[in-house]
């Protein structure tokens, strides 16, 4: 009988490869780790399962991330699911740029890319994803964007990290880490795919570009007026990558 060839580490004294990505993030000073690669990694997988379980398997799902770092991690939840179901799962992005409620306030934003999977939306159980929940309002702006492209049969929110503080009475419905959290503090999601590691880091929060004095750690602005005529589209948030005043 042939041997069995050891695979790589096995036997030999050399320790097997290490993960995909680091334990334990770079902190900048100031700041501190509340998640590492690892934990995010354990959060995900959780979240896939739950989903799995409150959707009977997954069948209708269709992921979309919020851009973003929520579309990564809608990717990263797809696969999970297909590796417990053995089961395709379509995924995509919605961008929230044109629905948002501080378009006048901030300076001009690139737009970003959305793609629904082929099939559509109709009659689908659509998963927002996102990295922070904050006030609520970049889930409210997506709720906009998502009656624009179709009729789900349901939506649910799947975030990795919700920091309390809300806004606007949205409530997330797979949660990675519940993290409390002062208005003084903000929330940085670190990704491989966007920042080369994995992480959630908690530190002071920073100023924002908005216009107007803004309210501490708050995307919404101490004396803003609406715009005349304007209609109450909402989705306000601080840039993604910072999530301080938003999601």
């Amino acid at each position: 009988m042939r041997a069995r060839k050891p695979t790589s580490g096995e036997g030999t004294g050399v320790p097997s490869p290490s993960p995909e990505v680091p334990e334990t993030p770079d902190v900048p000073e100031g700041t501190r780790a509340v998640l590492d690669g690892n934990e995010i990694n354990r959060a995900l997988t959780r979240i896939a399962h739950e989903v799995l379980e409150r959707t009977k398997g997954g069948e209708h799902v269709t992921l979309l991330g919020i851009p973003s770092r929520g579309v990564p991690l809608a990717e990263r939840l797809a696969r999970r699911i297909e590796r417990v179901e053995d089961l395709s799962v379509p995924h995509g992005s919605l961008d929230i740029t044109m629905y948002r409620d501080d378009l006048h306030l901030a300076p001009a934003r690139a737009l970003g890319r959305t793609a629904i999977p082929a099939g559509g939306l109709d009659d689908r159980v659509v998963v927002l994803v996102d990295d922070v929940l904050f006030s609520g309002r970049t889930v409210r702006a997506a709720l906009d964007a998502l009656g624009d492209l179709g009729r789900p049969r349901a939506v649910q929110l799947a975030v990795l990290v919700d920091r309390g503080h809300r806004e606007l009475p949205i409530r997330a419905d797979y949660v990675g880490k519940n993290l409390p959290t002062s208005l003084r503090e903000s929330v940085t999601v670190q990704l491989t795919e966007t920042d080369g590691q994995d992480g959630v880091l908690l530190g002071p929060a920073r100023p924002s570009p908005l216009k107007g004095g803004l309210r501490p750690g708050s995307s919404q602005p101490s004396h803003s007026t609406p715009r005349p005529g304007s209609t109450a589209r909402s989705g306000a948030q601080t840039p993604a990558d910072t999530k301080e005043g938003d999601a």
